[in-house]
């Protein structure tokens, strides 16, 4: 099998573009890949998310373990096989899962403890088991357990999750590389050429993070995530913590911002390094009814739209923009027809993916600075300081 690989092939500033390799196909990045949680993005099809040019594919472990169960996916020869895409797949931990159901979770050094959000069932997440689970589900990229911690968060507790992170981490290299080496007992590999990254915590210290990137590089990962970001800190504060970390990471690997952000974000986060993302925004908000375009965010519930005969976004080319107008757009929605999600879904997927092929586009030709001013300006309307 192929097995997993990175380049760096264009730079501009700080921003860069690349290729990843993966046993099923390659990636060109900056990439986003759409939230596919239990194996599906809501409201559309594969064939959907290949039209608006989708390469990877985001799941979930925390959901994918409780149902169907990793045994039966692995049985059935893999996440790829079982949901029928053939393109790449990263597959998260779980460990978000952990922060935003903290009701039903108690965490220590062992893992996270959790009652099933399905059935109140009692279960135990270990970096081992983690581990585990994404190797039956056969990702093309695993990511290690961590703890990913909330904002405001103290020092003392920012320190003592990002070590039990580091902690974590060790124990989940280990156990990938036990699987690698084919000593994983009743584990049942369906994706031998699986690359592991490591996540970098410490909430808003930037000497936490740097610590953790140190620590974490030196445990020795395919590539490296950022994790703790976007949730809840202002927005200059996050972009002052990715523009100390992330130049800390290694130039060749891939660098992977979890759960961020707005298209302005994706922009301001390539312009700081950043490889690879994923965010439920586009999706989230395009069933209730928000629309990303160039112009900025349209709620199109809003009686303005009503008999609005324009697109959605004038300037965009994908399928709901070349056949549907505002006005009947709010129609659907309001009456609560399927159809709103799967054509709002595919305009805002449409959107960010486009967003990214600027955004490469711009590098390779090393315009990227005049895009990212261009891009701001046209969003507010004014120019971006």
């Amino acid at each position: 099998m192929t097995r997993f690989g990175f380049r760096v092939t264009h730079r501009d500033g700080c921003a860069r573009c690349g290729m990843m390799t993966t046993a099923h196909g390659e990636v060109a990045t900056p990439a986003f890949m759409p939230v596919g949680t239990q194996g599906a993005v809501k409201a559309i099809t594969h064939r959907d998310l290949e039209s608006v040019g989708a390469e990877i594919l985001l799941s979930n472990t925390y959901h994918l373990y409780l149902r169907p169960g990793d045994d039966l996916i692995a049985r059935r020869g893999g996440l790829h096989r079982f949901i029928g895409w053939s393109k790449p797949i990263l597959t998260d931990s779980g460990g978000y899962q952990v922060f935003s159901l903290a009701a039903r979770c108690r965490i220590d050094e062992q893992g996270a403890h959790f009652q099933s959000h399905l059935d109140g069932s009692a279960h135990l997440l270990t970096p081992e088991k983690a581990t585990d689970i994404q190797a039956q589900l056969g990702a093309d990229i695993a990511m290690a357990l961590d703890e990913c911690l909330a904002h405001p968060a103290d020092s003392t507790s920012a320190r003592r999750s990002m070590e039990r992170t580091l902690g974590w981490a060790r124990r989940a290299r280990d156990r990938f590389l036990t699987i690698r080496d084919g000593r994983a007992g009743s584990v049942i590999v369906t994706n031998p050429a699986q690359a592991q990254f490591g996540i970098i915590q410490g909430s808003v210290f930037p000497e936490l993070r740097e610590e953790s990137v140190r620590a974490t590089v030196g445990i020795g990962f395919e590539g490296y995530a950022i994790g703790g970001l976007g949730v809840g800190e202002p927005i200059d504060l996050m972009y002052a913590i990715l523009s100390s970390t992330a130049p800390l990471l290694p130039d060749g690997r891939p660098r992977y911002l979890m759960g961020v952000g707005t298209p302005a974000d994706l922009v301001e986060s390539v312009a700081r390094g950043i490889d690879l993302f994923d965010c439920v925004l586009p999706t989230r908000n395009a069933r209730n009814g928000q629309l990303f375009t160039s112009l900025g965010r349209i709620n199109i519930k809003n009686a303005r739209y009503a008999e609005d005969d324009r697109p959605p976004d004038p300037a965009c080319a994908c399928s709901t923009c070349r056949t549907c107008s505002r006005a009947y757009l709010r129609h659907l929605f309001l009456a609560g027809e399927i159809n709103a999600s799967t054509l709002n879904t595919l305009h805002n997927l449409h959107f960010y993916l486009d967003t990214l092929r600027r955004i490469r586009e711009s590098v390779v030709f090393g315009r990227f600075e005049s895009f990212r001013a261009a891009f701001h300006q046209s969003l507010t309307g004014q120019p971006h300081e």
